[in-house]
């Protein structure tokens, strides 16, 4: 169910914070449930990934201790509880409307439809990455009836494109063509396309903090120029970008850049809203 993962579901938490409704108590939870929801969802889709995935995780450095692959969870046992967890996940969500359901259905498709094919075909497999966390943050904002910046939304998109073009790589490092997708990337393919999807992602958070309701987020952008780097040092120094989640959660200078930046643009919101 890997929930250590779940900390990219934290995402359903940008309508709330970036619409200044921190002291809003049903929103907030509106917020958590839709949380809840979505690792559920998320762990769902994990197992059914690893049931998909058996064969070829059993060959990994590291996937090969993933219950499924070594044999301490049965495949029928994963798929019921996947099931079970799909409901579970649609239920927390039905009273949010239909359009929380909408979003959280579309969410399992894709996670569904990437299992299945899509995380097989180059380029395509990383852009459905990205999309699955844009709707995590539109979900986020419909769930607490607020409205999400479309510029956030793309700056969601280039951060998620940018971990999954980063695990690609460190993935080419450590497994080499272990996996059917990787023949068709090259270190030097992935190092242009992160050196693109870096620079964009600055451009569009410069962007967003220039048309917000307070040109004071402009204050934010050096922690996201100094993450992107440290991340992209540790990628390419250490080969860690293979499991963002424990990186994003156990390099200091990387969760104090995080960190400075999620308090930082908290007191700016709260204080011009």
């Amino acid at each position: 169910m890997r929930p250590r993962q779940w900390s990219k579901n934290l995402l359903l938490f940008a309508g709330l914070v970036f619409a200044a409704k921190l002291g809003d108590a049903i929103r907030w939870i509106e917020a958590l449930a839709a949380f809840a929801a979505y690792c559920a969802g998320s762990s769902a889709a994990y197992l059914v990934n690893d049931v998909l995935d058996a064969q070829h995780d059993r060959t990994h450095p590291l996937k090969r201790f993933r219950p499924v692959a070594r044999g301490e969870l049965s495949k029928r046992t994963a798929v019921m509880l996947a099931g079970a967890l799909a409901l579970v996940a649609l239920a927390l969500v039905a009273p949010l409307g239909i359009a929380s359901v909408g979003f959280l259905a579309t969410f399992l498709l894709l996670q569904a439809g990437y299992s299945l094919g899509l995380k097989h075909v180059v380029l395509v497999d990383v852009f459905a990455i990205a999309a699955l966390f844009v709707i995590r943050s539109a979900a986020g904002a419909t769930a607490v009836d607020v409205r999400i910046s479309p510029w956030l939304l793309l700056v969601t998109a280039l951060l998620a494109l940018f971990l999954a073009l980063a695990k690609r790589r460190s993935e080419l490092v450590v497994a080499g063509s272990s996996r059917p997708v990787l023949e068709g990337y090259s270190l030097p393919l992935v190092d242009q396309l992160i050196a693109v999807t870096v620079a964009s992602t600055i451009a569009a958070y410069a962007i967003y903090t220039f048309t917000a309701h307070s040109a004071a987020l402009m204050a934010t952008i050096p922690f996201v120029v100094f993450g992107l780097f440290r991340y992209i040092l540790l990628v390419h120094r250490d080969d860690l970008g293979e499991e963002p989640e424990n990186v994003l959660l156990t390099d200091r200078p990387l969760v104090l850049a995080v960190a400075g930046w999620a308090v930082t643009a908290a007191l700016i919101l709260a204080l011009t809203s």
